[in-house]
């Protein structure tokens, strides 16, 4: 009796042991995940989203800030979001990165919030008889998203969310006439030539 009644005491400690490692393996697991980059941000996408923004400002030629303006504008957006998503997810998906992870998770909450406010405000300026204020709030806030987003991915998608909102402030003080070109030299310009260099230094 004596051998077995010695053996259950350590065999309850290799097994306590054994519970530690898994909690400790666990806790690393979560933290190296938590203290990891997104980097499935596709410079790909950002510059198809650029073409598309370039293809927007030609077809909203005109008299600016207008209800064709408005439409072609809008519908950019949509498709260069489409681009986008669709971008990352290939990008994900070859690099074997985990969209739903801890940092893609952190990318999405820190992208949502401006992004939610520019499209909450967009009909209530256009609506107020402020249209003027439309191009600069959108590079603003995008600006901001992807500041706040990029915080939780590779240095230069911060970079490039300071110089959309740099474009903005600029926005802000220039003529209703620019607004066409502003917008293309942000969703257009600033997102092809960080777009490349997201490309050529982050794997695609």
């Amino acid at each position: 009796m004596r051998p077995a009644q010695s053996l259950r005491p350590a065999q309850a400690s290799i097994e306590a042991i054994h519970r530690q490692a898994v909690e400790n393996l666990r806790f690393i697991r979560k933290t190296m995940e938590g203290a990891c980059s997104f980097t499935a941000v596709s410079g790909a996408g950002g510059i198809g989203m650029g073409l598309t923004a370039c293809a927007a400002a030609v077809l909203a030629g005109g008299p600016p800030l207008g209800a064709r303006w408005l439409a072609v504008w809008l519908s950019s957006s949509v498709v260069a979001f489409l681009i986008g998503a669709l971008a990352m997810r290939h990008k994900a998906r070859r690099h074997n990165i985990a969209l739903l992870s801890r940092p893609g998770r952190k990318f999405a909450l820190g992208l949502a919030p401006p992004l939610i406010v520019a499209a909450l405000l967009t009909p209530a300026l256009y609506r107020s008889g402020l249209p003027e204020l439309l191009p600069a709030m959108w590079l603003l806030l995008y600006g901001a998203a992807i500041i706040s987003g990029g915080a939780f991915s590779v240095r230069i998608v911060p970079a490039m969310g300071a110089c959309f909102m740099t474009l903005g402030a600029v926005a802000l003080l220039a003529p209703a006439s620019w607004s066409n070109w502003l917008l293309a030299a942000g969703f257009g310009g600033i997102h092809i030539v960080f777009g490349a260099v997201i490309a050529w230094r982050h794997g695609g």
